[in-house]
Formats: structure tokens, C-alpha cells, sequence
């Protein structure tokens, strides 16, 4: 057994570079500064990290409309991160150094932002990389596909044979939720705002797209599903339009919403029975056998190759950060945006 003082060890000099920011506001207020380096406490694991991937959260967070504040200044940022352990604090036993782990994404990013070389989490707050994942693939899994699989399969129960409605399907969840759609043996129906990105859903594997600059969601949905209406929506955007995903139900469909890029009230749809659930993945990621469970799925569908990240672009080095969150912020992207660290 390892003493405490072997397990904390850290080499490499007394400071390590973070990406910060001391005001809210646009790409432009991240900056990449030095902060002490510090050995992981009890209960604690230090990572070395080796990629980050983006999500737009950490956009909500930087410009202050996130659900939550940051403590400004000096604000930590990121939610999601690949690397290696460089050591465990007292009381660690499910890790040890030199293990591939990915950031759970439970936690305040204000306090434990992972955008940095080296990070210090909460034990509950690491899971273990995918067998023979690279740190960027492993930078894009936790996060999207543990989202996609707690939010559909766990809460809303996604089944074999369902039509699910995806909004905003070119992001990192989206895309995620479409082969997590697919390997349960769902029918996945995409919802993007233009054709530009109609091609790409279609070749990622979404079996019907709708674009509702030109179509009417719920018409649409209705063709598709014979007029029975989907059994389930799984939502980022939320606001007015939010009432329509329920219109496009079957009775005694579920909608389950997990973000809110819309900020304005969500509007509740008339078709009832209907249930709705406010979904939060980082509270879910708090219980252990949730992070068992998920981790399994995503490990396996990798494997399988049934699970595999869409990488939108990757960026070399933390001062890319600006340049990284300029295109999240752009939506002209399908997929997921990561940072090489």
C-alpha cells in the first residue's frame, strides 16, 4: 500500500497553465495564465490532461447565462476533459497512477474547470477512458453520450421500434443522440434549423431530417409517423417553441428537455397525457451506478463501433481556446469541437 505523501507527489515545477477569465463576456475575455499546481488531497485525483472538448454550456457559463454563476474573477472553465493520472490523494483505491480517465462533468466549473494541463477532481468526478480510445475520442464521449443514453434510455425510457425527435442534432449531444437512438434500435428523426447540414445527419445515420426554417415540425412528424406522432423528444432549446415537440407526440409521450438555448419561457404543450422531464446529466453523474452504467454503455459501443464521436475540428494547444469557442459560438459545425492540450 502507498503512503499519502508517495500518492501526492506531482513533478514538473510548482505552477501548471489554466485557462481563466476575470469578466463575463465573448471568446475574448478567456486567457491562459499560470496557477499553482497543487498535489491531489483526500478523496482527490490529479490528471494530466491531454485533450479537452467543448460544449456550449461553457459558452452560457463564460457570458453569464448559464444556470449557475462564476466567481469572478479568476473563474475556472470546462466541463469535459481526457488525460492520465498522475496521482491519487488518500482514500483513492479505484485509481491509480498512469490510468486513462475522462472528467464525469459533475461538478462546478467554476471551482474544478478542467480547461488546464494538469486538474485536481473529486474522485466521484473521474471515470475511466474507453479501452484504446485516443484522448481526443475519449474528450468527446463522456459528456455527449452519457447525456444522450440518461436522458433518453434512462429517463425517457427510449425503447426498440420509437421515433425519437432530436433537436439541435448537429451538436456533440445531438450526434450522439442519434447513435445512441440507433444502437437501441430507435428511429432517430433529426431537427436542424437549415439544409446545410441536412447531408451530414443523414450520412451520420439520422433516418429522417426535419428543418424547421422551411418545415413545420409537427406535419412533419405526423407524415413520418404514420399520424400516431413520435414517443419521444429529447430537447436543448427549450423557449416557445418547446410546446411544439409535445404537439408532435404521440398521447402519453414523454419530452425530455436537457438544455435551454432559448432563454425564454418553454411553452407546455395541450396534447396531454404528456410527460415532461428537466433532465440534468451532472446530477445524475453524481451516483456511482449511474457512471457504471453509462460507462459500460459508451465503452461497448465504441467497441462495437455502434458509438463513434463526430469530431467537428480540433485545435492544437490551450491558446487555441478563443479560436475553438469563436466556432462553437458560429454553429456552422456538426459535431463536436476538442482541444489538444
Amino acid at each position: 500500500m502507498t503512503t499519502p505523501s508517495a500518492t501526492r507527489a506531482i513533478s514538473g515545477g510548482t505552477t501548471t497553465k489554466a485557462v481563466l477569465f476575470h469578466e463575463l463576456g465573448g471568446p475574448e475575455v478567456l486567457r491562459v495564465e499560470d496557477v499553482p499546481l497543487v498535489g491531489p488531497g483526500p478523496g482527490e485525483v490529479a490528471v494530466r490532461v491531454e485533450a479537452v472538448g467543448l460544449n456550449r454550456a461553457e459558452a452560457l457559463f463564460r457570458s453569464g447565462t448559464y444556470y449557475y454563476q462564476p466567481t469572478l474573477p479568476g473563474s475556472r472553465l470546462g466541463y469535459e476533459a481526457a488525460g492520465v493520472v498522475e496521482a491519487v490523494g488518500e482514500g483513492v483505491s479505484a485509481f491509480a497512477p498512469g490510468d486513462a480517465v475522462m472528467a464525469a462533468a459533475n461538478f462546478d466549473f467554476g471551482v474544478h474547470g478542467v480547461y488546464g494541463e494538469r486538474v485536481v477532481l473529486p474522485q466521484e468526478s473521474v471515470v475511466r477512458g474507453p479501452d484504446g480510445a485516443d484522448a481526443v475520442t475519449a474528450a468527446a464521449m463522456w459528456l455527449t453520450y452519457s447525456t444522450a443514453y440518461g436522458g433518453m434510455v434512462e429517463t425517457g425510457g427510449l425503447a426498440p421500434g420509437d421515433h425519437v425527435v432530436i433537436t439541435s442534432a448537429s451538436s456533440g449531444v445531438g450526434t450522439a443522440a442519434i447513435q445512441t437512438a440507433l444502437r437501441v434500435g430507435a428511429v432517430p428523426i433529426a431537427v436542424t434549423r437549415g439544409e446545410a447540414k441536412r447531408a451530414g445527419l443523414l450520412d451520420l445515420g439520422a433516418e429522417h431530417v426535419i428543418t424547421t426554417d422551411s418545415q413545420d415540425l409537427v406535419k412533419e412528424v405526423k407524415r413520418i409517423t404514420g399520424g400516431q406522432g413520435a414517443r419521444l423528444a429529447f430537447d436543448a432549446v427549450g423557449g416557445p417553441r418547446f410546446a411544439a415537440l409535445g404537439d408532435a407526440l404521440t398521447p402519453g409521450g414523454t419530452t425530455v428537455i436537457y438544455g435551454t438555448l432559448d432563454r425564454q419561457p418553454a411553452q407546455l404543450s395541450l396534447n396531454w397525457p404528456l410527460t415532461v422531464h428537466a433532465y440534468s446529466n451532472g446530477a445524475l453523474s453524481r451516483q456511482e451506478g449511474f457512471r457504471r452504467r453509462a460507462g459500460a454503455f459508451i465503452g461497448s459501443g465504441l467497441a462495437s463501433g455502434a458509438l463513434k464521436p463526430v469530431i467537428a475540428e480540433t485545435f492544437d494547444g490551450l491558446e487555441r481556446i478563443t479560436d475553438a469557442h469563436r466556432l462553437m459560438e458560429s454553429n456552422s459545425h456538426l459535431g463536436k469541437i476538442v482541444v489538444r492540450v
